[in-house]
Protein backbone atom coordinates (compact mmCIF):
# COMPACT_ATOMS: atom_id res chain seq x y z
CA UNK A 1 0.00 0.00 0.00
CA UNK A 2 1.38 3.36 -1.00
CA UNK A 3 0.76 6.80 0.41
CA UNK A 4 1.81 9.95 -1.38
CA UNK A 5 1.70 13.62 -0.55
CA UNK A 6 1.17 16.72 -2.67
CA UNK A 7 1.77 20.35 -1.78
CA UNK A 8 0.81 23.15 -2.17
CA UNK A 9 -2.68 23.47 -3.76
CA UNK A 10 -5.57 25.95 -4.01
CA UNK A 11 -9.26 25.65 -4.87
CA UNK A 12 -8.71 26.88 -8.46
CA UNK A 13 -5.13 25.91 -9.15
CA UNK A 14 -3.65 22.72 -7.77
CA UNK A 15 -0.21 21.79 -9.08
CA UNK A 16 0.90 18.48 -7.64
CA UNK A 17 4.43 18.02 -6.29
CA UNK A 18 4.75 14.50 -4.94
CA UNK A 19 6.73 13.17 -2.01
CA UNK A 20 6.54 9.36 -2.06
CA UNK A 21 6.46 7.51 1.23
CA UNK A 22 6.14 3.75 1.48
CA UNK A 23 4.55 3.06 4.85
CA UNK A 24 3.70 -0.63 4.55
CA UNK A 25 5.75 -3.46 3.17
CA UNK A 26 3.98 -5.42 0.52
CA UNK A 27 0.53 -5.30 -1.07
CA UNK A 28 -2.19 -7.76 -1.68
CA UNK A 29 -1.95 -9.50 -5.02
CA UNK A 30 -3.76 -8.00 -7.97
CA UNK A 31 -7.46 -8.62 -7.72
CA UNK A 32 -10.10 -8.16 -10.37
CA UNK A 33 -12.73 -10.69 -9.26
CA UNK A 34 -16.05 -8.95 -8.69
CA UNK A 35 -17.78 -8.21 -6.46
CA UNK A 36 -15.00 -7.03 -4.13
CA UNK A 37 -15.47 -5.29 -0.80
CA UNK A 38 -13.12 -3.90 1.81
CA UNK A 39 -14.76 -4.19 5.23
CA UNK A 40 -11.78 -2.83 7.23
CA UNK A 41 -12.14 -5.57 9.81
CA UNK A 42 -8.35 -5.70 9.90
CA UNK A 43 -5.51 -3.54 8.63
CA UNK A 44 -4.37 -5.94 5.90
CA UNK A 45 -2.30 -3.98 3.39
CA UNK A 46 -3.59 -0.59 4.51
CA UNK A 47 -0.98 1.64 6.08
CA UNK A 48 -1.26 2.29 9.79
CA UNK A 49 0.78 4.56 12.02
CA UNK A 50 1.91 8.16 11.85
CA UNK A 51 4.49 10.25 10.03
CA UNK A 52 5.05 14.00 9.68
CA UNK A 53 2.15 14.41 7.27
CA UNK A 54 -0.57 11.96 8.22
CA UNK A 55 -1.92 9.31 10.53
CA UNK A 56 -3.88 6.22 9.46
CA UNK A 57 -5.51 3.37 11.33
CA UNK A 58 -8.24 0.78 10.99
CA UNK A 59 -10.87 1.18 13.70
CA UNK A 60 -14.45 -0.07 14.15
CA UNK A 61 -14.78 -1.26 10.57
CA UNK A 62 -13.43 1.91 8.94
CA UNK A 63 -10.15 3.39 7.75
CA UNK A 64 -9.53 6.60 9.71
CA UNK A 65 -7.27 8.96 7.80
CA UNK A 66 -5.92 12.20 9.30
CA UNK A 67 -3.82 14.75 7.40
CA UNK A 68 -1.77 16.76 9.87
CA UNK A 69 -0.46 19.65 7.76
CA UNK A 70 -2.14 22.19 5.48
CA UNK A 71 -1.84 22.17 1.67
CA UNK A 72 -1.13 18.45 1.61
CA UNK A 73 -2.84 15.51 -0.08
CA UNK A 74 -2.36 11.96 1.15
CA UNK A 75 -3.78 8.80 -0.30
CA UNK A 76 -3.76 5.11 0.45
CA UNK A 77 -4.39 2.28 -2.01
CA UNK A 78 -5.76 -1.22 -1.53
CA UNK A 79 -3.27 -3.15 -3.65
CA UNK A 80 -5.93 -4.41 -6.09
CA UNK A 81 -6.61 -4.07 -9.81
CA UNK A 82 -9.99 -3.38 -11.42
CA UNK A 83 -11.26 -2.06 -14.72
CA UNK A 84 -14.95 -1.86 -15.55
CA UNK A 85 -17.31 -1.85 -12.60
CA UNK A 86 -19.31 0.14 -10.11
CA UNK A 87 -17.03 1.76 -7.54
CA UNK A 88 -18.50 2.85 -4.22
CA UNK A 89 -17.19 4.53 -1.08
CA UNK A 90 -18.68 6.10 2.05
CA UNK A 91 -16.74 8.97 3.61
CA UNK A 92 -17.44 10.94 6.79
CA UNK A 93 -15.41 13.95 7.87
CA UNK A 94 -15.23 13.95 11.66
CA UNK A 95 -13.08 17.01 12.39
CA UNK A 96 -11.17 19.86 10.83
CA UNK A 97 -11.88 22.79 8.47
CA UNK A 98 -14.54 22.18 5.81
CA UNK A 99 -12.39 23.69 3.04
CA UNK A 100 -10.81 20.39 2.04
CA UNK A 101 -11.10 17.43 -0.31
CA UNK A 102 -11.71 13.75 0.35
CA UNK A 103 -12.81 10.82 -1.75
CA UNK A 104 -12.10 7.97 -4.11
CA UNK A 105 -9.24 7.23 -6.48
CA UNK A 106 -9.58 4.43 -9.02
CA UNK A 107 -7.85 2.85 -12.01
CA UNK A 108 -4.70 3.91 -10.25
CA UNK A 109 -1.04 3.15 -10.85
CA UNK A 110 0.22 4.51 -7.56
CA UNK A 111 3.89 4.05 -8.41
CA UNK A 112 3.57 6.12 -11.59
CA UNK A 113 1.12 8.64 -10.12
CA UNK A 114 -1.64 7.90 -12.65
CA UNK A 115 -5.27 7.74 -11.49
CA UNK A 116 -8.78 9.10 -11.75
CA UNK A 117 -9.88 11.08 -8.71
CA UNK A 118 -13.44 11.76 -7.50
CA UNK A 119 -13.61 13.88 -4.37
CA UNK A 120 -15.94 16.18 -2.48
CA UNK A 121 -15.32 18.91 0.08
CA UNK A 122 -16.84 19.48 3.48
CA UNK A 123 -18.31 22.77 2.23
CA UNK A 124 -20.21 21.32 -0.71
CA UNK A 125 -17.94 21.12 -3.75
CA UNK A 126 -17.02 18.32 -6.16
CA UNK A 127 -13.83 17.70 -8.15
CA UNK A 128 -13.49 15.06 -10.87
CA UNK A 129 -10.30 14.68 -12.84
CA UNK A 130 -7.25 12.70 -13.89
CA UNK A 131 -3.66 12.76 -12.73
CA UNK A 132 -0.78 11.52 -14.83
CA UNK A 133 2.86 11.13 -13.83
CA UNK A 134 2.01 12.58 -10.43
CA UNK A 135 0.62 15.86 -11.72
CA UNK A 136 -2.76 17.25 -12.70
CA UNK A 137 -3.38 16.25 -16.30
CA UNK A 138 -7.05 17.06 -16.87
CA UNK A 139 -10.17 18.26 -15.11
CA UNK A 140 -12.84 16.04 -16.58
CA UNK A 141 -15.92 17.93 -15.41
CA UNK A 142 -16.09 21.73 -15.01
CA UNK A 143 -13.22 24.15 -14.78
CA UNK A 144 -11.99 22.76 -11.47
CA UNK A 145 -14.08 22.50 -8.29
CA UNK A 146 -17.82 22.96 -8.80
CA UNK A 147 -20.56 23.40 -6.21
CA UNK A 148 -23.21 20.68 -5.86
CA UNK A 149 -26.31 20.42 -3.66
CA UNK A 150 -25.82 16.64 -3.68
CA UNK A 151 -22.94 16.95 -1.19
CA UNK A 152 -23.83 16.70 2.50
CA UNK A 153 -21.94 19.55 4.15
CA UNK A 154 -20.38 19.70 7.57
CA UNK A 155 -18.94 17.32 10.12
CA UNK A 156 -20.20 13.85 11.01
CA UNK A 157 -22.32 13.50 7.88
CA UNK A 158 -21.67 10.72 5.37
CA UNK A 159 -21.22 11.23 1.64
CA UNK A 160 -21.51 8.19 -0.60
CA UNK A 161 -19.47 8.40 -3.80
CA UNK A 162 -20.30 6.10 -6.71
CA UNK A 163 -18.69 5.74 -10.12
CA UNK A 164 -20.08 3.62 -12.92
CA UNK A 165 -17.12 2.92 -15.20
CA UNK A 166 -17.55 1.04 -18.47
CA UNK A 167 -14.52 1.29 -20.73
CA UNK A 168 -13.95 5.05 -21.11
CA UNK A 169 -17.51 6.00 -20.14
CA UNK A 170 -17.85 7.10 -16.52
CA UNK A 171 -20.84 8.42 -14.57
CA UNK A 172 -20.34 10.00 -11.15
CA UNK A 173 -22.86 10.12 -8.30
CA UNK A 174 -22.89 11.76 -4.87
CA UNK A 175 -25.46 10.28 -2.51
CA UNK A 176 -27.30 8.72 -5.44
CA UNK A 177 -27.53 11.96 -7.44
CA UNK A 178 -25.66 12.21 -10.72
CA UNK A 179 -23.11 15.04 -10.72
CA UNK A 180 -21.53 14.41 -14.12
CA UNK A 181 -20.48 12.01 -16.84
CA UNK A 182 -17.47 11.90 -19.12
CA UNK A 183 -15.71 9.79 -21.72
CA UNK A 184 -11.97 9.37 -21.16
CA UNK A 185 -9.96 6.37 -22.34
CA UNK A 186 -6.62 7.26 -20.76
CA UNK A 187 -6.70 4.75 -17.88
CA UNK A 188 -8.27 1.32 -18.36
CA UNK A 189 -7.60 -0.46 -15.06
CA UNK A 190 -5.75 -0.17 -11.79
CA UNK A 191 -5.88 0.13 -8.03
CA UNK A 192 -8.58 1.66 -5.84
CA UNK A 193 -8.06 3.81 -2.76
CA UNK A 194 -8.92 6.80 -0.61
CA UNK A 195 -7.65 10.37 -0.36
CA UNK A 196 -7.70 13.31 2.07
CA UNK A 197 -6.62 16.80 1.04
CA UNK A 198 -6.17 19.85 3.26
CA UNK A 199 -6.85 23.29 1.77
CA UNK A 200 -8.09 25.62 4.51
CA UNK A 201 -6.15 24.35 7.50
CA UNK A 202 -5.22 21.17 9.31
CA UNK A 203 -5.65 18.64 10.72
CA UNK A 204 -8.54 17.05 8.80
CA UNK A 205 -9.91 13.63 9.79
CA UNK A 206 -12.07 11.44 7.53
CA UNK A 207 -13.51 7.96 8.16
CA UNK A 208 -13.76 5.76 5.07
CA UNK A 209 -16.12 2.80 4.98
CA UNK A 210 -17.93 0.48 2.54
CA UNK A 211 -15.28 0.61 -0.17
CA UNK A 212 -16.46 -1.78 -2.85
CA UNK A 213 -16.26 -2.59 -6.55
CA UNK A 214 -19.18 -4.45 -8.12
CA UNK A 215 -19.96 -5.75 -11.60
CA UNK A 216 -21.85 -3.61 -14.08
CA UNK A 217 -25.60 -4.11 -14.18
Amino acid sequence: MIVRTAQPQSRRLWLLALLILLLAAGCRGAGGNLPWEETFDEAGSWSTGEDAYSRGNVSDGAYVFEVLQNDVSRWAAAGQSFGDGIYELEATQTSGPLDNGYGLLFRANAEAGNFYLFKVSGDGYVWIGRYQDGAEAATLIGDHWFESAAVQQGLNVTNRLTVRAEAGNMIFYVNGQEVGRVTDNTLAAGDVGVLVQTLGGAPVVVRFDSLAVGPLD
